[in-house]
């Protein structure tokens, strides 16, 4: 345990509480958050036909908790350095546990949609508080160990969304159906902040006085990016998505000057800008919103092709799914040790091993068309959730590994909003891709094929995205000491 450190203040029982039972709770908060970004997409049908909603209703319904989720996550990571990381773990697990249970009794669909808003917004208040405590109370391998498990665990949560939530969905446990894709958070939640006991309090040595024109500019900045990018592509990019992304790009520079004059002046920014001008912390977090990027957009296009194209149940298509789980997790769990020997060159090779087994997926679609057998896939998808594991598990240490502690909640919101933007924006750009194929086709052609064709277009950006990742991973290698051997990375040490 690091207690001790100068750098962030720290509760005087953490040294005599168990750390891996407060890491469990954390562990179990971060998959909740991320199980309810994705659940909702397998049950987005059954939804739609118990509430009555439109089309844009149910846009907005899984929308809603993207947007609130990822415009909160810096502010959420500031007010836990600022009061206290356990305090707001317990205040954003308490709403958002509340939000659950109102998303799961909602009556029509403008009610759910509410509750999904009031549901991303507690989620980001809660969030960042797991990457950060984490970062200022694990030293050493500790550290490597647990971001290891975190890793595994979000990406986890990822796919049991489409897994569990398809069997949730499918088993209609107490006549409730989707509802109990909600309800189910409730028992966790009340678990969770019971847990928060084992929970070591800490934070920033500084307790100045919230920033709240940094927060109006970067949630209105952020508002204004992720509206037209999680909407724009299924509307055909409409004139006010551009307006709203080059207002975004205004406000966002806006915020950078204003961040770094209130710094000059001495005050506490909300974002330390110096931050992103660390050369090693800025390129880690491109990785992360490539990586993040692939995963969210690998998730929509396999849906489609198994269901939209090949006319699965969601369970059966969850199910299909779930080997990539086991790649995934065998992965995750040998990623500390082989980062601990190899440094950057595993996570490089996890890198090539994951653009590979993309392409082998792109190429076994597209030799097979209408013809596909699904469970064919299995293999490919083993590899596939196997390279994730390989680069996710690790990759968070990396990163947050190179700022000091103090600065922990303030790097772990700037990280947990460059992963929902990487979301919305390889979710944009799959999307364009995906529905530029399915134009080309007539009616003529077969749907399993039509689907087969644009699942292949759409992957194509994944494949160039794991590209990319590998060679900014070998660059990321060669600076000098972006992660040593030894586990001074993992101690929070500094550019």
């Amino acid at each position: 345990m690091n207690s001790n450190s100068p750098l962030s203040t720290v509760s005087a029982n953490a040294v005599d509480t168990p750390p891996w039972l407060g890491l469990s709770v954390l562990l179990l908060a971060g998959f909740v958050t991320i199980f309810d970004l994705f659940v909702v997409n397998v049950a987005i049908a059954r939804i739609q036909v118990g509430l009555g909603a439109s089309f844009a209703q149910i846009g907005y319904i899984v929308a809603g908790y993207e947007l609130a989720f990822g415009v909160l996550l810096i502010t959420g990571g500031r007010l836990g350095d600022l009061f206290g990381r356990r305090r707001l773990f317990v205040i954003g697990m308490a709403g958002f546990t509340l939000a659950s249970a109102l998303c799961g009794l909602a009556s029509t669909a403008g009610f759910l949609i509410g509750a999904r808003v009031l549901q991303g917004l507690t989620a980001a208040l809660l969030f960042p508080q797991v990457y950060a405590s984490i970062r200022v109370n694990f030293d050493g391998n500790e550290s490597r160990r647990a971001f290891g498990l975190l890793g595994m665990t979000l990406g986890l949560a990822a796919i049991a969304g489409q897994v569990l939530g398809g069997w949730l969905v499918h088993a209609d446990l107490f006549g409730l159906g989707w509802r109990s894709i909600f309800l189910i958070n409730v028992p966790i939640g009340l678990f969770a902040i019971i847990g928060a006991r084992y929970i070591p309090e800490s934070r920033a040595p500084q307790r100045a006085v919230l920033d709240w024109t940094g927060v109006a500019l970067v949630s209105a900045g952020l508002t204004l990016l992720l509206v037209p990018l999680i909407e724009g592509p299924g509307h055909d990019w409409p004139d006010w998505s551009l307006w709203a992304l080059a207002a975004a790009c205004v406000l966002l520079a806006l915020f950078y000057r204003q961040q770094e004059r209130r710094r000059a002046d001495g005050h506490l920014p909300l974002v330390d800008m110096r931050l992103l001008s660390q050369r090693r912390f800025a390129l880690g977090a491109l990785l992360v919103l490539l990586v993040y990027s692939t995963s969210s957009s690998f998730f929509l296009c396999f849906a489609l092709l198994m269901q939209s194209g090949l006319g699965l149940d969601p369970f059966v298509a969850g199910s299909i799914f779930a080997p990539c789980s086991v790649g995934f997790v065998v992965a995750s769990l040998a990623a500390p040790r082989l980062v601990a020997r190899w440094g950057t060159s595993a996570i490089v090779a996890g890198a090539i091993v994951y653009a590979i087994s993309i392409g082998l997926l792109i190429a076994q679609v597209q030799v097979a068309g209408s013809t596909l057998e699904p469970v064919r896939l299995i293999p490919v998808l083993i590899v596939v959730g196997a390279g994730q594991g390989v680069i996710m598990t690790p990759l968070l240490n990396l990163v947050l590994g190179f700022v000091e502690q103090a600065q922990a909640g303030m790097a772990s919101g700037v990280i947990s909003t460059v992963q929902q933007v990487g979301a919305a924006l390889g979710v944009a750009v799959v999307s364009i891709l995906f529905g530029m194929a399915l134009a080309v086709h007539d009616s003529e052609v077969a749907q399993a094929d039509r689907y087969a064709s644009a699942f292949v277009s759409g992957m194509r950006y994944n494949l160039g995205a794991a590209l990319l990742v590998s060679v900014l991973l070998f660059m990321l290698g060669r600076e000098k000491q972006a992660i040593p051997q030894s586990s001074a990375l993992s101690e929070g040490s500094t550019p």
